[in-house]
């Protein structure tokens, strides 16, 4: 099965998750009178339209080269992130506003619904299904190396940790009663917070790929080591990188004895940028350019 389609399969696989969930919590929020499964309930529907946004960025990203995109399509993925991100984003300020209206309410004095049990069990169900979810998702992005899908991994992740959150503000709004509703609206601000944290983070790893951000220093000193290693190859420098969707782009000059032959001076750069590619994927854009150097 190839990448896309290996994508594809994960990400329908958390969307038919997101779909039973999304259901099952708006019903228990209804039923149940929570404010917190009810934020939790729209936290899983930007989950179930981040699917989407996913499998329609990955689908154009999947493209191959063509007269104007020389480098792919691959930002389209990248783009997809920032995407995630920003609805993440959206959804968890309106939580958070929401749940600080409710406590604003009960600290004038205005009497809350408790929530029942049904909400309670739906938040705990919720908890379960989707750290199922992100350990799947998460396994076969870094296998597909895919920065879509792993921020879909993460908003999987998000929605587990946000349903912990809601569970704990339920659960103690039914064990001490009435008196204590407003753990429900707590909940759900604390949820809010979290998500804006994930979504920040999403939305900058986005932003710095969108924006030529060079890869970790790393990963730069892996690629100089491997030119360095390369027989006859003086000086490596002017050393460029930068990440093009789940693929890198590396330009690179390199110093060699300018008495050589042309022939020989090739072979090495090939030797190189097959070494790269066998270290960095077959899809790497690699550019080497060299430079002679009087021999003394």
């Amino acid at each position: 099965m190839d990448r896309q389609k290996q994508i594809y399969k994960v990400t329908l696989t958390g969307g038919a998750v997101n779909v039973i969930l999304l259901a099952f919590k708006f019903i228990a929020g209804i039923l149940g009178h929570s404010a917190a499964m009810i934020a939790d309930a729209v936290h899983s529907l930007s989950d179930f339209i981040t699917d989407l946004i996913v499998l329609i960025f990955v689908h154009i990203s999947g493209r191959p080269q063509d007269k104007s995109h020389d480098y792919g399509h691959g930002k389209y993925e990248t783009l997809a992130l920032t995407v995630i991100g920003i609805a993440l984003l959206i959804v968890a300020v309106g939580i958070f506003h929401n749940g600080a209206l409710r406590i604003a309410a009960w600290w004038r004095g205005d009497e809350l619904e408790a929530p029942g049990m049904l909400a309670l069990w739906a938040a705990l169900i919720s908890i379960i299904l989707k750290e199922l979810t992100y350990r799947y998702t998460i396994r076969n992005a870094r296998k597909l190396d895919s920065p879509a899908l792993e921020a879909n991994a993460w908003h999987h992740r998000s929605d587990a940790l946000s349903s912990i959150g809601t569970a704990i503000g339920i659960g103690g709004a039914v064990l001490l009663g009435k008196r204590w509703a407003v753990l429900d609206p707590v909940a759900s601000v604390v949820v809010g917070a979290f998500i804006v944290k994930v979504a920040i983070e999403l939305i900058l790893q986005g932003m710095r790929d969108l924006l030529e951000h060079s890869l970790p220093d790393e990963i730069e000193d892996e690629i100089m080591q491997i030119a360095k290693s390369e027989p006859d190859v003086i000086e490596p420098h002017d050393l460029r990188t930068r990440r093009i969707g789940n693929r890198y782009a590396i330009e690179l000059h390199i110093l060699m004895n300018g008495n050589i032959t042309l022939s020989k001076a090739h072979d090495h750069a090939d030797s190189i940028e097959s070494r790269l590619k066998q270290r960095f994927g077959d899809d790497t854009h690699i550019a080497i350019h060299m430079e002679p150097t009087e021999d003394d």
